[in-house]
């Protein structure tokens, strides 16, 4: 089956639905080590510029190598395809069970599949600076469930359904998905399902923060064509109940507090008594969802769940959470019931859809007596209870003290100094943005102001330009030097878009809780905390670094007030609560995978001295870089292993780096990085991966004149003239048979020789396609150990030879290259060279060659489309 379109190309496995081409597998070579499922992703690239007609009605991309297999959509990069690794709902093992099989059975069965197409995908756009041209650029994004959202949003429905039925105990459930794991598409999926499911009901969704609502509303609103109908977002409570009065449907977005009775009022008025209405609430493990009265201010106040019942007594209760619930938690259970799926910290970072994060110490002593430490924790304990505190309340007495032994200016000039010290030096080999948390609005302007009196350029007072800014809500009785910190919601929303647009120039920002949770910014890597964080809402501020981004192996918290010890409690909770992995790993621990990856590499070089490279002049370090080349492509697989055990050891460098351990070896990782430029310029076309490696190693070698010096000419490093006359010529094979290095020799063999086949396929398919399968058969043959590298350069240079007698017979033909082409293309039919013959043949390729030139009016040699349409 063969699609035409800028040239013609043939998919290996098209899914056709009512014939609609709905999904698009390619399948590589288990046996071949260059094809695996990499390739297959890159060969979409192709297609999807050769022949996008195909990917009209595209639901889903499956790439496979025949064992391993991943899928993605039509927009998603290669960091966004991942593994179905379950059917039914129950994973399985890959070393058991080839992934293609769990993937074919448990995603692509028809029913399966026709679910997703029609219940879980969705479109967002995406707005992206782009640095050439100045101009923001609005890409739409698609997106498909994962497995495990699949999974959770089915189990979740089915539970709704028992729980909303005439006998249901209005109890759906709770879904545990860990931080950065798609919690919030999740909860899109749902209600996207559910509408359908319960015929047009009623969904509120409830938040307890205003930043959170915004940020959920928001992408709520992006997905209304999978939700049928525009969600809402209330105001006030008079909005509130005139959206809840209707008989059915609705998405009704709005902040648990505005279901707060009115002053001396104990119940909240009734607003509905139907049971089609369904409530969803986010982070539901607050303390204050619960029924649970006390007494605040001279007056009996319940947790809100309470007043929700009172407004909607026949509603049902979904909630869903990044943070497990505690033991000790009987309030949430009595709300929303049982866990309906779990899916940990563990399992996200295996299955790639997160990735670790790790925790470093900076201390900076704040000096306070031991009865204020206690007065500390208490107040802590006292925001975590009440997240919506006002500023006010803040400042009054035991906090106001604290706030100012907390913000003392000698203590946020250190802190400014090692921040920006910290920054600049992990920006030198890890591409990410950094966000700094404060005690409060006060401490977030005043190192700010520390911070820009250390790199004055970072400043800027326009919203669109700047490096560094402060995030956070305004009040009109704020100080004079606040107020150039005041932004509206909009404004606060477009320094969003800015901060997770990775070519922007706004790299750092100050916060004291916008952003802490719910906010979704893959770039963010590093987060300066100083503030002291208790329970779920610090599970949830340090998932912010947690997320997927490029080839950066996990995310880093830097602590300047010591919240060890709380992330040690968290940890105890999570680990009750069922949950599998580590919250936050100390960076030693990275330390110490980056130095078993040192030793590793340093392993390979065996006896060869590479160290005398840095005590040498310019000319002896150019030689240690070749004779360390030919070294490695002397070991078995050297140059394979060598190049992904550098690329490993370099994201791990990426990972520790400012760290001592990490300047420690910095140089050497400097020198394994221009070997490893120098193997990888012998591939005769780089590879995604390889390109975006080399560009990744170039910033993380700090020494940059390496560098230029691993990136050099392939005839220089070789050791021959750059020749001529053509690289198939007898002196020039003459010159290679002679190189003393000969795993070089075969390198640069290979390149060129593949170079010239390329050429040659351009041209004439049938040539190119002996050629390639010629070369093909001799390296396999050397890579079996058949041959030895000098055997197989004899090999080699026979083919060359070979390629240089095509020309020759075009010659004596007297045909031209491309009168050569439809020559071969008529003669690789047997019949026609038996009928024929070689004279009719050759008369034929002519007129044909002629004919094409009639009826094109530009050149058809190197116009792909008008290539296309001579095809059609």
């Amino acid at each position: 089956f063969s699609v035409h379109g800028a040239r013609e190309r043939r998919p290996d496995v098209v899914l056709f639905v009512n014939g609609l081409p709905l999904a698009v597998i390619e399948l590589k070579n288990p046996e071949d080590e260059k094809a695996d499922v990499f390739t297959a992703y890159k060969q979409f690239q192709t297609y999807k510029q050769d022949i996008p007609a195909l990917f009209y009605y595209n639901a889903v991309l499956v790439a496979s190598d025949g064992l391993d297999a991943k899928a993605g959509s039509l927009s998603a990069d290669w960091g966004r395809f991942a593994e179905w690794k379950s059917r039914g709902g129950k994973n399985e093992d890959k070393a058991i069970i080839p992934q293609i099989e769990t993937l074919v059975i448990g995603m692509l069965n028809k029913k399966t599949f026709l679910d997703l197409v029609r219940n879980f995908i969705v479109f967002e756009k995406e707005k992206r600076h782009d640095p050439e041209t100045g101009l923001s650029i609005i890409e739409t994004i698609k997106k498909i469930a994962a497995y495990h959202q699949y999974y959770a949003v089915n189990k979740a429905v089915v539970s709704t359904r028992e729980a909303v039925a005439a006998g249901g105990n209005q109890k759906c459930g709770v879904v545990w998905h860990t931080q950065g794991s798609g919690k919030s598409l999740s909860m899109v999926f749902y209600t996207g399902k559910l509408v359908q499911e319960l015929n047009n009901p009623t969904l509120v969704v409830i938040t307890d923060r205003n930043d959170l609502d915004d940020q959920l509303f928001d992408t709520f609103a992006a997905s209304r064509g999978l939700l049928r109908q525009e969600p809402v977002q209330v105001k006030n409570r008079w909005e509130l109940k005139e959206k809840l009065k209707v008989a059915s449907g609705g998405i009704v977005f709005t902040t648990i507090q505005k279901f707060f009775p009115d002053d001396e009022k104990e119940a909240f008025d009734l607003l509905s008594e139907r049971k089609n209405i369904v409530v969803i609430t986010d982070e539901a493990h607050r303390s204050q969802y619960g029924f649970r009265g006390k007494i605040a201010g001279g007056r009996l106040k319940y947790g809100f769940a309470k007043y929700i019942r009172d407004a909607l007594p026949n509603a049902s209760f979904i909630g869903f959470t990044g943070t497990p619930i505690e033991k000790t938690d009987k309030s949430t259970l009595a709300v929303f019931g049982n866990y309906i799926d779990v899916y940990d910290i563990e399992q996200a970072v295996k299955d790639g859809a997160t990735v670790p994060i790790f925790y470093e110490n900076r201390l900076v002593r704040v000096r306070l007596k031991e009865e204020e430490r206690k007065q500390l924790d208490e107040i802590v304990d006292e925001i975590t209870e009440q997240d919506e505190l006002e500023e006010k309340e803040r400042a009054k007495g035991k906090w106001a003290r604290i706030e100012a032994v907390v913000g003392q200016q000698t203590r946020l000039a250190t802190i400014a100094r090692d921040i920006v010290e910290h920054f600049e030096k992990r920006s030198e080999t890890l591409d990410g943005k950094g966000m700094i948390v404060t005690m409060s609005r006060r401490i977030a302007v005043a190192l700010y102001g520390e911070i820009i009196k250390l790199r004055p350029a970072w400043y800027n007072d326009d919203l669109e330009k700047g490096f560094i800014k402060v995030v956070m809500t305004a009040a009109a009785t704020d100080p004079p030097n606040w107020q150039p910190h005041h932004t509206t919601k909009e404004q606060r929303r477009r320094l969003a878009e800015r901060f997770k647009d990775p070519a922007d120039s706004l790299r750092l920002v100050i916060v004291r809780d916008m952003w802490l949770t719910g906010f979704d910014a893959p770039c963010l890597k590093t987060m300066y905390v100083d503030k002291l964080i208790r329970g779920h809402n610090l599970m949830q501020a340090i998932a912010r670094v947690n997320r997927v981004y490029k080839d950066i192996k996990g995310g880093l918290i830097v602590d300047y007030i010591g919240i060890a010890r709380d992330l040690k409690k968290a940890l105890a909770v999570y680990t009750e609560s069922g949950g599998q992995g580590m919250p936050a790993l100390d960076i030693s621990d990275a330390a110490s995978v980056m130095q078993e990856k040192f030793e590793i590499v340093e392993q390979m070089f065996g006896d060869f001295k590479y160290k005398q490279y840095f005590d040498a002049n310019t000319g002896r370090k150019m030689q240690t870089i070749l004779q360390a080349e030919e070294h490695i492509l002397n070991l078995p697989d050297g140059k394979n292993r060598f190049i992904e055990q550098v690329g490993s050891l370099a994201r791990a460098f990426a990972l520790v780096a400012p760290r001592p351990e990490a300047m420690q070896i910095k140089e050497a990782l400097a020198f394994f990085q221009a070997v490893k430029v120098r193997l990888l310029k012998f591939e005769s076309k780089p590879k995604g991966r390889g390109a975006e490696e080399i560009e990744t190693a170039i910033r993380q070698i700090v020494d940059k004149a390496l560098v230029a010096e691993g990136v050099i000419d392939i005839f220089n490093a070789a050791g021959i003239k750059r020749p001529d006359v053509s690289i198939l010529s007898e002196e020039f094979l003459a010159e290679v048979r002679g190189l003393d290095r000969k795993n070089l020799a075969l390198e640069l063999l290979k390149k060129l020789l593949t170079g010239e086949i390329d050429s040659i396929k351009s041209k004439n398919i049938v040539l190119g396609k002996k050629f390639s399968e010629m070369l093909d058969n001799v390296l396999k043959r050397y890579h079996a150990n058949i041959l030895t590298a000098a055997e197989i350069i004899e090999e080699m240079i026979g083919v060359a030879r070979e390629l240089r007698g095509e020309s020759e017979r075009a010659t004596k033909l007297n045909l031209t290259d491309y009168e050569m082409a439809f020559y071969d293309a008529l003669a690789d039919n047997e019949s026609a060279r038996e009928v024929l013959g070689q004279k009719t043949l050759r008369e034929l390729s002519c007129v044909l060659v002629d004919k094409v030139k009639e009826n094109t009016s530009i050149d058809w040699t190197m116009r792909e489309s008008a290539r296309a349409k001579l095809r059609v």
